[in-house]
């Protein structure tokens, strides 16, 4: 379990964040065709796995845009947003703004946050997930981790995109 803040308030989580260099825990997450996908389904290619509570909040959206514009300059590379709104909503956050180079991925209907360790556990947020951004190569290593320690802070961009 890690600890982190809402407005200067603790929050806990169900685990902490895979380990740099292991290999990445297998997830299931739906689609916005409310079909599951996996992390062979995009085999191959690096992964920024851009974890956040909900793309109806503006730090959420902002990280979002964020690796939106940063993910159109980089080669054999995916941009995951994932987060525990219903893919529905996720798909229209995105047509919207005009993103067309992230992922919205669900984590409705999967173990996905436990299985991350970024589940909220207490207070009004618990089931939401951790802010927290985790980069996995190629070959499926964990090459990068942050969790954000404050929900209400953007995450460290330039840090987590250096390892690209």
């Amino acid at each position: 379990m890690a600890t982190i803040k809402f407005q200067g308030s603790p929050l806990h989580t169900s685990g902490e964040l895979p380990a740099v260099g292991s290999k990445a825990p297998d997830f299931f997450l739906v689609n916005g065709k409310l079909a599951d996908v996996n992390l062979a389904s995009y085999a191959g290619n690096k992964k920024i796995l851009n974890i956040v509570p909900s793309l109806d909040t503006p730090t959420c959206a902002m990280s979002t845009r964020k690796f939106n514009e940063k993910a159109s300059k980089l080669d054999n590379t995916v941009v995951l947003v994932i987060s525990a709104d219903l893919p529905f909503a996720q798909c229209r956050f995105c047509e919207t703004e005009g993103l067309k180079d992230v992922i919205p991925l669900s984590t409705f209907r999967s173990s996905f946050a436990d299985d991350y360790g970024v589940k909220l556990t207490d207070t009004f947020l618990a089931g939401l997930t951790a802010r927290a951004v985790i980069i996995i190569d190629e070959s499926d290593n964990v090459v990068y981790t942050q969790l954000v320690d404050e929900l209400a802070n953007e995450p460290d961009y330039d840090s987590a995109l250096a390892v690209l």
